[in-house]
């Protein structure tokens, strides 16, 4: 996972760069990040889980990750809402 980090470095300062050059703000990226982490944390956790023949735990961890992305990601839809108010 390290290693993963410090090789998309740039290309995450890169993508950084043009949502903040479309006007997301900081916050908002922070949780697009967070997010893309959850699933890619919980896709591993679960496909270890099946390949240890326990599919119980794999669909409770990926019943889990959702959980968490849906939470996480309740500022940006309050967000999104508002802009749509503008708009109307």
């Amino acid at each position: 996972m390290t290693f993963f980090v410090l090789i998309f470095e740039d290309t995450v300062y890169e993508v950084r760069d043009i949502f903040e050059s479309a006007g997301i703000s900081e916050g908002n990226i922070s949780i697009m990040f967070k997010t893309l982490a959850i699933c890619c944390i919980t896709h591993i956790t679960a496909e270890i889980c099946r390949d240890s023949g326990e599919n119980a735990i794999a669909s409770a961890a990926e019943l889990w990750g959702r959980g968490a992305v849906l939470v996480l990601g309740i500022p940006v839809f309050k967000a999104f809402l508002q802009i749509i108010e503008k708009i109307i």
